[in-house]
């Protein structure tokens, strides 16, 4: 119980290779022995209890408890890796996927052709998601404090904003007149000033 929980907060560290956990603290160890260890660590700081309703596969609403400290830590440290490791699109892409995988999982498809496919997306994805995470676990809490990643999209000389980025500030006036063409396109139509019908020519339609 995260009332119960010690009153000092635990660091530690999971490294991560191609997206799957590898090592706790620094401790190689295969995959159920680190989710026992884990289980361990972060369910006596109280992390982990899940409270909540469910809807079951037939429609009807029921009330689930679960305890799972560690999967909870991995589910957080892992999306906190991929956060810097994966491109914009892939990761507003990834969700509904992930959702569409668990709901596989849980009505029993697992052998099912989709299940396959999306396992060649997510294997794909999480080729370059290695890296170190530091959490901290407090009172119920996994919070993540740090991040190591091999290839890090994040570059700090182009991502702060200042006088000493490494692009040409200049190229982000143009960026921003066409960026903005479509707002200002749709305010200019919908105004109440502009009033005039516009007339599109089909080419060709006047032979």
């Amino acid at each position: 119980d995260p009332w119960n929980a010690p009153d000092k907060p635990e660091y530690i560290e999971i490294e991560f290779e191609k997206g799957i956990p590898v090592s706790l603290n620094g401790e190689y160890m295969d995959g159920v022995s680190l989710i026992a260890k884990l289980n361990e660590v972060a369910g006596k700081q109280g992390v982990g209890r899940i409270d909540m309703i469910e809807d079951r596969l037939v429609g009807f609403k029921s009330r689930e408890v679960y305890e799972c400290p560690a999967t909870v830590v991995l589910l957080q440290a892992h999306q906190a890796l991929e956060t810097m490791t994966l491109s914009k699109d892939i990761l507003t892409t990834k969700p509904n996927l992930s959702l569409q995988y668990a709901e596989l999982t849980y009505v029993g498809y697992w052998y099912s052709p989709l299940r396959t496919a999306l396992d060649a997306f997510f294997d794909s994805i999480q080729k370059h998601v290695t890296g170190v995470v530091k959490v901290r676990l407090y009172k119920g809490n996994a919070v993540v404090v740090g991040l190591k990643a091999e290839k890090s999209l994040y570059v700090d000389d182009i991502a702060t904003y200042s006088t000493n980025d490494s692009f040409d500030h200049e190229a982000a006036k143009g960026f921003t007149t066409i960026w903005g063409l479509p707002v200002q396109t749709w305010k200019s139509v919908h105004s109440e000033k502009s009033m005039d019908i516009k007339e599109l020519k089909v080419v060709g339609a006047d032979k």
